[in-house]
């Protein structure tokens, strides 16, 4: 692609023309692998786009929901931007996610402060708790756009692709063998379709209802292509990025490790007050079931300690 950025584009990539309408330059990119990507991911998005509501794309805030809200934008589909508020947003985060025009903000029913006492433990690398309440909540029975991509992890290289539909498997794998799609079942039983043709097609629309069936224009695109694409249309993304983070999460996500979530907390004090807060309401509530809290689990602080690995006595979930 070409590396000069198009001109009448904004900072976020598109430049606003009404309340539900977009204008951008028509690209004048070289032939490349990434401009046949981008090609390819709009039409896939024309091709699914649902014929009576908007599509609900999933916006984090991060730099591949950046990708899908411009590529959508492309495309001139009808689509909401939805982003979950987490209550343990990186501020820059909430803060960029607002400069966006027409994001829908959606507030969680309980904040993780509540959701940790209430569940009786710590989220961790095997209980992410946190991702299904607060992070992946929302878009029922609509067909979602996310940024979803192979790269990102081994475990969504095995279990993502270019549809995802999850729900009533048994129901869903019949409806795709009866329409002669072309679908793998992965190993949290989601069927799975690398093929945007009308097979496919017709499967989401028989299945969206009752499902979680998402759209994933730029699973095959590598980290190189997703800034090269965002340079080109100007998007300079979460300013996190330009502060060295090479991804944009939630405050404490046990998935980026111990010190990662130490180096967090040094620089969000705040935010390691309240873990530390929940974890002592978290402790009073296992004492009232008659739960066991091991003989080091004897405060919030000890419990944190526990948490981002600084305790030698590590237990396991059995323990739990």
């Amino acid at each position: 692609m070409q590396k000069n950025k198009p001109r009448g584009l904004t900072r976020h990539g598109i430049q606003k023309y009404s309340q539900s309408h977009y204008i951008t330059k028509e690209s004048d990119c070289q032939v490349s692998n990434l401009s046949g990507k981008e090609a390819q991911a709009i039409e896939t998005l024309k091709l699914f786009e649902p014929q009576t509501e908007p599509y609900y794309l999933c916006y984090s805030g991060g730099k591949d929901s950046d990708v899908i809200r411009i590529l959508a934008a492309l495309a001139g589909v009808k689509h909401d931007i939805v982003h979950n508020l987490t209550t343990v947003d990186v501020p820059e985060t909430v803060y960029y996610v607002r400069s966006i025009p027409n994001v829908i903000i959606s507030k969680p029913e309980k904040s993780m402060w509540k959701l940790i006492p209430e569940k009786g433990m710590p989220p961790t690398r095997l209980v992410r708790y946190c991702c299904e309440e607060l992070k992946e909540r929302g878009g029922k029975g609509r067909v979602k756009i996310t940024g979803v991509r192979w790269a990102e992890s081994r475990n969504r290289a095995e279990s993502a692709g270019l549809i995802k539909i999850i729900g009533k498997p048994v129901s869903t794998q019949k409806t795709a063998a009866e329409l002669g799609a072309d679908y793998r079942v992965n190993r949290h039983g989601g069927l799975v379709m690398n093929d945007d043709n009308d097979e496919a097609r017709r499967v989401v629309e028989r299945c969206y209802r009752t499902t979680s069936s998402m759209i994933n224009p730029i699973v095959d695109w590598t980290d190189s292509e997703v800034w090269e694409f965002l340079r080109h249309y100007g998007c300079e993304s979460n300013p996190l990025y330009q502060c060295g983070r090479k991804r944009v999460g939630c405050i404490g996500c046990p998935m980026q490790g111990g010190n990662r979530m130490k180096s967090e907390f040094a620089r969000y004090p705040k935010y390691r007050l309240n873990y530390v807060r929940a974890f002592d309401r978290m402790l009073e509530t296992r004492n009232k079931k008659g739960l066991d809290n091991r003989v080091f689990w004897t405060s919030g602080e000890s419990v944190m300690r526990w948490w981002v690995g600084d305790d030698p006595r590590q237990i396991t979930f059995d323990d739990l």
